[in-house]
């Protein structure tokens, strides 16, 4: 008797503005994904993780996205999409087509914006690798490490010495 193995899906996390749609999955090491961008699904298949174990997804989103100006970036830690919406205006209220909850999808906190708070911070640029290097995700502006050789120590009270145990 062979006993087939299921494919589980990677986790993933959403956030999304009234242009565009945030998709991070979140599978470290996975080395040369299967990643197809449709107008209605996104389909993901790759081997990765702590345990190299099979990972694949078919996501039916819930309206069009362009995929000619979407973009995609995988990293050591995790694979990055930046969805383009076909059309602009209001925010979806989910990110699949169908209302299930899936274990494997959570909002991205760290990127959501409510789609009554301003966009003045991320600028909400056309220009989608403008945005991704503001955001740290394309190197630029990101990049530069904080040096603390100009700070001096100060001294501080609970910096005395402690005395003997009896």
């Amino acid at each position: 008797m062979v006993v087939e193995q299921e494919v589980t899906p990677p986790p993933v996390m959403w956030a999304q503005r009234s242009q565009i749609v945030f998709l991070t999955i979140c599978l470290e090491d996975c080395k040369n994904p299967e990643i197809k961008i449709e107008p209605d699904k996104i389909y993901f298949h790759g081997i990765g993780g702590t345990e190299k174990k099979e990972h694949e997804v078919t996501m039916n989103l819930y309206k069009d996205v362009d995929p000619e100006k979407s973009l995609k970036f995988v990293r050591d830690r995790n694979i990055e999409l930046v969805l383009k919406k076909k059309d602009d205006g209001p925010y979806w209220p989910q990110l699949m087509k169908d209302k299930k909850k899936y274990h494997w999808l959570k909002v991205d906190f760290n990127k959501w914006k409510d789609e009554d708070d301003s966009e003045d911070d991320m600028g909400q640029s056309e220009d989608l690798e403008e945005m991704m290097r503001q955001m740290g995700g394309l190197g630029g502006a990101g990049d530069s490490k904080p040096s603390f050789d100009d700070v001096e120590p100060e001294s501080d009270s609970d910096d005395e010495d402690i005395p003997d145990l009896e």
